[in-house]
């Protein structure tokens, strides 16, 4: 495959299943790892971004995974204000039906800060303020 059959464009990208890159991402020595990462952590900037979440939110949800765990952050009412909160309740479910110990939490936490600055730069590379609003 060569370098331009590599890139992905945003609908290709918002199509990804995140919820399965986050079961089989997950987890120590996953091989999904690298994936979900990459196309799995922009792929859901793009889906956040198009629902008009702000980087900020994911930033913050990423401290409630951090501090509370997957399985805490998924039973919030509301894990991202907006559209999106029913889209982020089932990524957080199936991190937390795979999550078994802390450092599944963290992997899911960091993951999720990813997203969030993926977001950041999406929005500043557009000409907007990065997040800050």
């Amino acid at each position: 495959m060569s370098a331009a059959n590599a890139v992905k464009s945003d609908d290709e990208l918002a199509q990804l299943d995140i919820a399965t890159l986050l079961r089989f991402g997950l987890g120590e020595g996953s091989r999904m790892r690298t994936a979900l990462f990459g196309d799995g952590a922009v792929g859901a900037a793009v889906v956040l971004g198009r629902a008009g979440v702000y980087p900020r939110a994911v930033a913050f949800l990423a401290k409630i995974v951090h501090s509370g765990g997957a399985a805490y952050a998924a039973g919030l009412e509301e894990p991202v204000p907006g559209g999106a909160a029913g889209t982020v309740r089932g990524w957080l479910e199936s991190g937390a039906a795979v999550g078994r110990t802390v450092e599944d939490d963290e992997t899911l936490a960091r993951w999720l800060s990813a997203v969030a600055e993926i977001m950041a730069v999406r929005e500043l590379s557009a000409g907007r303020n990065g997040g800050q609003r």
